[in-house]
């Protein structure tokens, strides 16, 4: 398992899309799929980097570990949000009469095979997961 703390900003989204990539990477996982996860990672970092503390800022600790899957978890010490309470977006709406928000966790669940969130003491947990066969 690889693990990277860092602040929650989205300055840092670079430090923790390179983290990754090169995990990615050493999984041997395919140009294809290292995008798919890539897209997923960075739509959760920037919601946490945007939404958890503010106008605070925090950390966010990220794990990747790879296997038969590969599994990412953030942690975070942010406001309670559990993206998965509520209506998802209506995807058959046109776009201009759609609500703002809820697509990135759309995509997020459309990309990887498994997505959960939890409430641990006083963090945020948020994991994802992506089988590599």
């Amino acid at each position: 398992m690889n693990e990277l703390t860092t602040e929650a900003r989205t300055e840092n989204l670079e430090i923790l899309m390179n983290f990754v990539d090169t995990g990615l990477e050493k999984a041997d996982c395919s140009v294809k799929m290292r995008t798919q996860i890539s897209i997923a990672v960075e739509e959760i970092f920037v919601n946490i980097a945007n939404y958890a503390y503010s106008p605070e800022i925090g950390s966010v600790t990220i794990r990747l570990t790879a296997g038969d899957e590969i599994i990412i978890s953030f942690e975070d010490n942010g406001k309670p949000y559990n993206p998965f309470e509520g209506t998802g977006p209506d995807i058959t709406t046109d776009v201009q009469e759609r609500e703002v928000g809820g697509l990135g966790i759309f995509m997020v669940r459309s990309i990887m095979d498994s997505v959960e969130y939890r409430r641990v003491g006083d963090k945020n947990v948020f994991v994802m997961k992506k089988r590599l066969v």
